[in-house]
């Protein structure tokens, strides 16, 4: 079996490597200069949700909720979970042997000795102390409850249970944030920019995709790909976003991929795509955004993730192809990642939009 040794990567984020012939795109500067995007290119949305009622709801759904909050929050409520439970606790067992008449330091009625609900306290530092042993099941064997005292043996078994229940809540939920798929996208790169060109004769929407992580891979990975622009109706509502899907070989397989190697995704522009009409001299001038998602299991943990990217009309190269990064050398593959973003001039694809250039072949039958 063929082994792949993996270069080092280099700026991903850095302009194209390679742009040759291309003078009519100043393509470094239109990508900073850029109309705003809908999604980014790190796959979050770009949107402000304002003047939502209701907002209580999102407690319904309290796991998620927390989940979605920064760790900051998620460690000041860890520790403000269990402080003020401590303090509660220990306020009631406060209050149990107050009444029991623990702090009197009198003997019983009867002339015996008084024997104390809870052994080893005197004061409530002491309670709070035997709160935390108790809750965290320490037990340093000074402080025990006594069969005297009937409520703080229910009151023990109480904050036993309770014990159990915020520990495994805390726990899963850590561990399920320390776990979430959605980490995996920083190792599985998109191109900068896309590229339109010939490809078996016909026009292609191509973009590339790379996975940095070597041993371990997207399973039942398939893409998917959106054209999102602003639709009037015939009644002259204007949708703002409208979702156009862009077929990347359902019907033959395509769309699923393998991930070990750079592969490079492609749309096939026919009539039936958004792409149809737009050829190199109005593409920049168009108003749209190409989503490409991701979807696939991770094989460690088994969860399912997304991964996502979006290209705007002037990160688009008409004309232009991806370099080649995959070289044989001596006995195994070589993927050159500096090539990654490469891009070189194709002089076979003309600036004639596949709606023409199928005119252009009708005409010559």
């Amino acid at each position: 079996m063929n082994r792949f040794r993996l270069f080092r990567r280099k700026q991903i984020n850095s302009s194209v490597e390679t742009l040759t012939s291309l003078a009519n795109l100043n393509f470094s500067r239109q990508i900073l200069q850029g109309r705003k995007r809908l999604i980014t290119k790190g796959g979050s949305l770009n949107a402000e949700r304002l003047n939502i009622e209701n907002r209580h709801l999102y407690l319904r759904d309290i796991f998620t909720s927390l989940l979605d909050l920064k760790w900051t929050y998620i460690l000041i409520l860890f520790s403000l979970s269990f402080i003020l439970s401590w303090l509660l606790f220990a306020s009631i067992w406060y209050v149990i042997m107050t009444i029991h008449g623990d702090f009197n330091n009198k003997s019983s009625s009867n002339g015996t000795e008084h024997i104390p609900c809870v052994l080893g306290i005197k004061t409530f530092s002491g309670v709070l102390l035997y709160s935390i042993e108790t809750q965290q099941t320490i037990g340093y064997g000074t402080r025990a409850v006594t069969e005297q005292c009937t409520g703080g043996i229910i009151l023990l078994i109480i904050q036993s249970i309770f014990s159990l229940i915020i520990q495994s809540l805390w726990i899963g939920l850590v561990y399920t944030k320390l776990s979430r798929p959605k980490r995996r996208r920083r190792t599985l790169i998109w191109s900068r920019v896309a590229v339109i060109s010939l490809k078996d004769n016909y026009l292609t929407f191509q973009c590339r995709l790379a996975d940095m992580r070597f041993h371990s891979t997207l399973i039942e990975a398939h893409i998917r790909m959106y054209f999102i622009r602003k639709r009037q109706t015939k009644e002259n509502e204007i949708i703002p976003l409208t979702l156009y899907d862009m077929n990347v070989g359902y019907d033959e397989g395509k769309d699923r991929l393998f991930v070990n190697w750079p592969v490079i995704i492609e749309h096939k522009i026919d009539f039936k795509s958004p792409l149809f009409e737009i050829n190199k001299e109005n593409l920049t001038k168009e108003k749209f955004e190409i989503l490409v998602i991701l979807e696939g299991t991770i094989e460690p943990t088994g969860m399912l993730t997304q991964i996502k990217t979006s290209y705007m009309p002037n990160e688009i190269i008409w004309a232009g192809r991806f370099s080649r990064m995959i070289r044989f050398d001596e006995e195994r593959y070589i993927i050159d990642y500096a090539k990654f973003n490469s891009v070189y001039q194709d002089n076979v694809t003309k600036e004639y939009s596949a709606k023409q250039l199928q005119e252009i072949d009708q005409n010559n039958l």
